[in-house]
């Protein structure tokens, strides 16, 4: 599995399928847990049809964590190779001001955390290194 980070002007947007928002709520990284997964992820999914992928990321962090007030930075695309598939993903920054209840969608719960934890993850080939980009983009800002 290959993750390359691109210039968002060489991916159009029809190719991103999923924004990633690696987020922060108190100084504390934000994971959730999928109902049906006893692992922990950044909060993210796929866009919708039609969907701005900063669309898709406000409404993913809201449905993921239930936050009300926040605001959402682009970080840039990414693609994921693996074999011989590509998918194209959008990853984003989130400074959460406010936590409201959780929605009843898929997320059982969420956590604040320190520091992530690769082997805690869903997906530990891939987000510690979408959490590292994030990292390098805010001590850049």
């Amino acid at each position: 599995m290959k993750i390359s980070f691109l210039r968002d002007e060489t991916v159009s947007v029809d190719d991103i399928t999923f924004v990633v928002i690696v987020s922060r709520y108190k100084d504390k990284w934000v994971v959730v847990r999928h109902r049906e997964r006893s692992t922990w992820e950044v909060p993210g999914g796929h866009r919708e049809d039609h969907e701005d992928p900063q669309k898709a990321a406000e409404r993913e962090l809201y449905e993921e964590t239930g936050a009300e007030e926040f605001k959402v930075f682009p970080v840039g695309a990414y693609s994921v190779k693996k074999g011989d598939k590509t998918t194209f993903g959008k990853l984003f920054f989130a400074e959460i001001k406010t936590l409201g209840d959780l929605p009843n969608f898929e997320i059982a719960e969420i956590k604040l955390v320190d520091n992530v934890i690769k082997k805690e993850l869903t997906y530990p080939a891939i987000q510690p290194v979408l959490i590292q980009k994030v990292k390098a983009f805010l001590g850049n800002c």
